[in-house]
């Protein structure tokens, strides 16, 4: 029998890069341990991204500055943070980075996709992920991605960053045209940061892709085949354990000092 295709998205496989016993208690333990509270991050992130979402969607004489206000209020998720004062300071925040980002977008560019599902199929992997933004630009598709956390990004991020390859690679199959370039674009801080990737750099992005794929599916038939599932899916203690939904649950996390989860927000009220 042909071995069975992994299912994935970047998700899936981010977990398992970032730490395997994390990746075991989302993806291969039933009931899947129970995670901690939201985090305020999150609720940001997902707001901003619905509110350009929902702007894309509106028709063209509508789409300005003035339609942002009501589109974030409709789309803004409140769990996670400290307390009301923290959570208006942060949609205000969110509201400005918005107006400036959207100040610069040409409201006529319709995008080829807007939270577009792009899949493909390797000899490993049935991969799909929904992109942010696609855009068209000389004929050639371009990677989109929005970010909205504290830290700017550079061409390293873009260039190293395995979702946006991986984007690019199946968006190629989807579009059937060129599809090389691929940005992320900073919304706090009004930068971009863009790289330009070959044929042969997205299949080494595939590749490795492919082989965590393969580590994973090894890991997975070795429980099944009575293996510790411990050892199988090991923790990969650092910093991330403070932000782990399963930190309460995992010892190595439990040794570490877990993150508020306002934490990484909490910088916007000190900026003014």
């Amino acid at each position: 029998m042909p071995e069975r295709l992994f299912v994935c998205t970047p998700s899936r496989l981010g977990a398992y890069a970032d730490c395997p016993r994390r990746y075991r208690y989302s993806y291969v333990d039933r009931p899947s341990p129970q995670k901690g509270p939201p985090w305020a991050h999150n609720s940001l992130g997902a707001s901003v991204h619905t509110a350009l979402k929902n702007w894309y969607a509106l028709p063209v004489a509508r789409r300005g500055t003035d339609a942002l206000p009501a589109l974030l209020k409709a789309t803004w998720v409140r769990e996670g943070y400290r307390d009301v004062d923290q959570e208006r300071i942060t949609y205000r925040k969110a509201l400005g980075w918005l107006e400036t980002y959207v100040a610069g977008l040409d409201p006529e560019q319709e995008p080829l996709g807007v939270e577009r599902v792009v899949a493909t199929k390797t000899g490993v992997l049935a991969f799909n992920g929904r992109a942010d933004r696609i855009d068209s630009r000389a004929g050639e598709a371009v990677i989109v991605d929005y970010k909205t956390g504290r830290s700017g990004l550079d061409a390293d991020d873009a260039r190293g960053s395995q979702a946006l390859a991986l984007y690019a690679y199946a968006a190629q199959r989807v579009f059937r045209r060129p599809c090389r370039r691929v940005e992320l674009h900073h919304l706090p801080s009004g930068t971009v940061a863009a790289h330009e990737h070959t044929e042969e750099s997205l299949a080494r992005q595939v590749t490795r892709a492919e082989d965590t794929a393969r580590d994973i599916m090894a890991a997975e038939k070795a429980i099944a085949a009575g293996a510790d599932p411990d050892a199988e899916f090991p923790t990969n203690p650092g910093t991330l354990c403070g932000w782990c939904d399963f930190r309460r649950t995992c010892p190595a996390g439990a040794e570490v000092q877990g993150k508020e989860p306002w934490s990484a927000v909490e910088h916007l009220e000190r900026a003014g």
